[in-house]
């Protein structure tokens, strides 16, 4: 067979891939697109069988096929929730950023906040590590009161801010645990204040009020070890910190300070 023959059959089979390339493509833009509420309701199967992954696929191609529409903006938001319980939590935030700059007057904005603050909630761990995503939480719980207070997400947020702060207040706790132990007193001091005038109402503050008793007599500063007891023994009578505080103080009278005296965060422990 002659080389013109050769490349003759070439081109004709060429042509013959490209005809039916075409045909196929022709088939596909005839191909009409799927109903948007059929595409919705495939990705809510999949939410419902807890297929997160394929679910955030197929909302994106709700957006995809039907942009700028409500099924659109439905699924962006259900698309970053299907992150969220797949513990896809970067992506999610992300996703709910894009949201409420987009849509900031949107019915389901209020939850985009919400859901963006528990993405941070969710990821917060235990005292002994880096709290920089429990700082994060805070913000985002505190945006959402600020931006909503009279919200059921509100309600909910500021539950999870309790939690939130005694979860800060057990940090600077370990802190200063560490600091007095190593006979760092003046660092330890530091520590346990910022529990007492900034986290008063957590459960860390009777103990936070005792170790500064017990670092201000260690330093020999009586006065001072006096003034937290005192505060210690009217807001806890009852309790044991204050039971060793009192020991410490080998029971000395614990007399009301005089106004003078008193730090700014004073009466919200002593009202008088």
């Amino acid at each position: 067979m002659s080389l013109r023959s050769l490349v003759f059959l070439a081109l004709f089979a060429g042509f013959l891939t490209l005809s039916a390339c075409g045909k196929s493509d022709d088939k596909k833009k005839d191909k009409p697109p799927e109903p948007v509420e059929k595409l919705y309701n495939d990705a809510l199967g999949k939410m419902s069988e807890k297929e997160y992954k394929d679910a955030v696929k197929a909302f994106e191609e709700v957006e995809r096929q039907y942009p700028y529409s409500e099924w659109a903006i439905r699924s962006e938001i259900m698309g970053a929730y299907a992150n969220y319980r797949n513990g896809k939590y970067d992506d999610a935030i992300g996703a709910l950023d894009r949201f409420v700059k987009q849509h900031p007057d949107n019915k389901n904005t209020p939850y985009a906040y919400y859901l963006k603050a528990l993405c941070y909630y969710e990821q917060i761990t235990d005292v002994g590590r880096d709290q920089k995503v429990t700082t994060q939480a805070q913000q985002a719980l505190r945006e959402v009161v600020s931006r909503y207070p009279d919200s059921e997400y509100a309600r909910d947020a500021r539950l999870k801010l309790d939690l939130v702060s005694d979860h800060l207040a057990g940090k600077e706790m370990e802190i200063g645990r560490y600091y007095e132990r190593h006979q760092e007193y003046l660092a330890a001091i530091n520590r346990f204040r910022v529990v007492v005038e900034k986290y008063q109402t957590t459960s860390h503050t009777p103990e936070a009020l005792h170790r500064l008793v017990e670092c201000y007599l260690k330093l020999g500063v009586t006065d001072q070890a006096q003034r937290y007891a005192a505060v210690l023994g009217y807001n806890y009578p009852g309790s044991h910190w204050y039971k060793d505080s009192y020991a410490l103080m080998n029971g000395k009278p614990l007399p009301p300070i005089e106004d003078e005296e008193k730090p700014s965060w004073w009466h919200r422990l002593w009202p008088f």
